[in-house]
């Protein structure tokens, strides 16, 4: 932290008052005599100080994925239960293969078809149009089939953890909202990494940058500093309250970290210019909290209301109510 500059105000440091009188005073001295405050000033100066910012905000999973099939089905197994790890692809639910097989038989069938045609075809048997009609039913039933195989067998598209189950093995899915709000037989979360949506000032929305470090302290583990990212800067201003949202990764190989936790992000703005006073020149209004100083003008003492920030050492900074140079 190095210091700049000096500013024309002169800080008052109250020491003590001193109001004395003797008892054998007459009553003439008593009316003439003074009440002294005895203070000392110093002078507020511009440091360069790193800027710190601390927002707030809720973890969250990287990702959630709400499976679900896209047809109406009974449900003939489901294969995993809340709380449990899955890998990318692993089979989570299978569902009624009654339809599947059908498609399949007819699937088979139809290809053993155009292949009769495609021969017969090759020796003027039969035209063009004919195979090519059969030729187009089989890559509609093959698409088919291929969706049938997606709606039958539920896999998880993310390594994560199984944060809902909403049916039972035997069940009917129908397609309607679960618990989510949404259609869903259960629920996968990623969770490695995690993320922390915060809302930050329109101030510093020229200053965010993808890829900005950051340390995260949670609640729970007070004695913890966890380190993220900055991987997602929303583009837009939110009118009502000047904010914009930013989204931060955070490694979390230990799963010690979960959605839901409340989480406190610091944000490093590299040095600025601050207005430092020493911490004994900062007063507190009693039942209001309100902070203020007092400066000398032209040799009075005048009362300033102030904002302040961080303590660094034995000063505070001045966000607002002193303005170097004024």
């Amino acid at each position: 932290m190095k210091t700049l500059e000096i500013s024309k105000y002169l800080i008052i440091i109250i020491v003590f008052v001193f109001a004395s009188c003797s008892s054998t005073q007459t009553t003439e001295d008593t009316d003439s005599k003074d009440t002294s405050i005895l203070v000392r000033t110093s002078t507020s100066v511009i440091q360069k100080v790193e800027q710190e910012v601390d927002f707030t905000g809720n973890v969250e999973a990287f990702r959630q994925n709400h499976i679900s099939s896209s047809t109406p089905s009974r449900i003939e197994k489901i294969y995993v239960e809340v709380g449990d790890m899955v890998k990318k692809g692993q089979l989570l639910v299978q569902m009624d293969k009654t339809m599947f097989a059908q498609m399949s038989v007819q699937l088979n069938n139809l290809e053993k078809e155009y292949a009769r045609l495609d021969t017969l075809y090759r020796v003027g048997s039969v035209p063009q149009q004919q195979v090519d009609q059969v030729k187009t039913q089989l890559d509609v039933l093959r698409t088919s089939f291929l969706s049938s195989t997606e709606n039958t067998q539920l896999r998880s598209p993310i390594d994560g953890i199984i944060t809902g189950r909403y049916l039972n093995d035997g069940e009917m899915y129908t397609m309607t909202p679960s618990l989510t709000g949404k259609p869903a037989i259960v629920s996968v979360m990623q969770i490695q990494p995690v993320k922390v949506l915060v809302n930050v000032p329109e101030m510093y929305f020229p200053r965010v940058r993808l890829g900005m470090e950051t340390t995260i302290k949670l609640d729970i583990y007070p004695d913890k500093e966890f380190n993220g990212k900055v991987y997602l800067i929303h583009p837009t201003i939110e009118p009502m309250t000047r904010t914009f949202t930013v989204e931060v990764e955070i490694p979390n190989p230990q799963m010690l970290i979960r959605p839901g936790m409340f989480a406190r992000v610091k944000f490093g703005f590299g040095e600025m210019d601050r207005v430092m006073v020493p911490d004994l020149a900062v007063q507190r209004q009693t039942g209001t909290n309100e902070r203020y100083v007092f400066v000398v003008e032209d040799g009075i003492a005048i009362r300033k209301t102030v904002s302040i920030g961080r303590r660094i050492n034995d000063s505070f900074e001045i966000l607002s109510g002193l303005i170097p140079n004024e």
